[in-house]
């Protein structure tokens, strides 16, 4: 009984000390990365698997500094950015983020519409879209951080439905281990257009300002009496690391899914997450239907608020305006009507003829072009010791820190080319 109670008492301990690791994580597998994951597995079946294995230590390691920064210099990345690089530098990530978190969010909002008109079908999906921006805005604006980043934690539990699905069908054990350890490359135009647009999805701009801001939240929040020390760091190390897990795991299972189920059944093109969805139902049966349409919803709930919120730090950062989840509506007006102008945009994305697989498209140019000149930005800042102290990069994070910025220009390089041979 007693060990029982300890085991269960560490459990809750660690749970609470998780927060916007396992936030950013889970909102990295939103509707629009689904949709890529989907696509790449019913395309290439387990080809890609191992991409989850590679990606891994690079959005851990990006995600580590980001949050170092945040904790350190009690600011977001753009206030550091302005503080100390160029403004010309600080406006064109402005100038590129911006249009990119808008496209994402409307195609997660539109996918979300979608899954719920799948599980109502008497409901149309506009309907649907309408009611989850009025939902998630009316969430943002009126509740507190705490409560926000409460609900947002828990939420986290529905990405366990992915890990679910693949096992509703007959799986090759030995297949899934060879493709998950031994990578397949195919020097196929479409298929190195799916590794760039996995890499682009999982290592996205919008979640290095939010890891920064959410960090500076937390410490306003539950550590404001304490120093910034090793144990902090350590804790939020640990957290990050946990959610990058979950965050690949999830993607890891999702194309296992698609790749065995769809791939297998003869279905090699998806474009959305409810076709994915919907495809799923005669060859995998209702319940893995039913629980991958509902994760869809669950993981858009998550991402939304990160999307907005990263936007929302970016543009009042840099302007000085008053910002914070922490803050009241009326101490922070613009903040909350940067959020409402995004997702309201975001909304209005399908009215006016953009569809999601137009949004995915752009949005992957647009982060693919600025995430190797951030991860260049953050690289420089995390290994000045004028601005981080003794919490400087150590040898492990320069290494796979650097990894990522020569794959993501790689990535970003034939992103262009492939757009420009097209």
């Amino acid at each position: 009984m007693t060990k029982k109670k300890t085991w269960s008492s560490k459990w809750i301990d660690s749970w609470k000390k998780l927060g916007p690791g396992l936030v950013t994580g889970a909102s990295d597998d939103d509707p629009s990365g689904i949709a890529t994951y989907s696509q790449a597995g019913a395309a290439y079946g387990l080809a890609t698997l191992w991409t989850a294995i590679i990606a891994f230590p690079l959005m851990a390691s990006i995600q580590q500094m980001c949050a170092r920064i945040g904790l350190v210099t009690a600011q977001g990345l753009t206030g550091t950015l302005k503080r100390h690089y160029p403004k010309p530098i600080l406006y064109l990530m402005l100038l590129f983020s911006f249009p990119a978190i808008v496209l994402n969010i409307g195609a997660d909002i539109a996918g979300m519409g979608a899954v719920g008109n799948l599980l109502f079908p008497s409901i149309d999906a506009n309907y649907f879209s309408v009611l989850f921006t009025i939902i998630l805005l009316g969430l943002i604006i009126y509740l507190p951080y705490q409560k926000i980043a409460s609900i947002l934690k828990y939420l986290c539990i529905v990405m366990l439905v992915y890990f679910v699905v693949p096992f509703l069908y007959k799986q090759d054990f030995g297949e899934i281990f060879q493709a998950t350890f031994i990578p397949t490359i195919q020097l196929d135009k479409k298929f190195i257009a799916i590794i760039v647009g996995i890499l682009g999805t999982t290592i996205s701009p919008y979640l290095f300002f939010w890891q920064a801001s959410v960090e500076v939240e937390e410490l306003k929040s539950k550590r404001k009496h304490l120093i910034v020390n090793k144990k902090i760091i350590h804790e939020m190390n640990q957290d990050v690391d946990f959610g990058m897990t979950v965050s690949g795991f999830v993607m890891y299972f999702i194309i296992l899914a698609t790749g065995t189920v769809l791939f297998k059944g003869g279905i090699h093109q998806i474009d959305t997450v409810e076709q994915a969805a919907l495809a799923l139902k005669p060859l995998a049966g209702k319940m893995a239907y039913l629980l991958f349409a509902i994760g869809v919803i669950g993981t858009g709930l998550i991402a939304i608020p990160v999307l907005s919120g990263s936007i929302s730090y970016i543009i009042t950062e840099t302007f000085g305006w008053e910002q914070g989840l922490d803050k009241k509506f009326h101490e922070a007006k613009a903040f909350y009507a940067i959020i409402a102008i995004s997702l309201i945009l975001g909304l209005s994305l399908n009215y006016v003829g953009i569809t999601p697989i137009q949004s995915l498209i752009y949005t992957a140019i647009l982060y693919g072009l600025t995430a190797p000149v951030l991860i260049a930005i953050i690289l420089h800042i995390s290994n000045n010791k004028v601005i981080m102290g003794e919490n400087v990069n150590g040898r492990r994070a320069n290494i796979f820190g650097f990894a990522a910025l020569i794959i993501m220009t790689i990535a970003a390089v034939t992103l262009i080319y492939l757009q420009l041979s097209e």
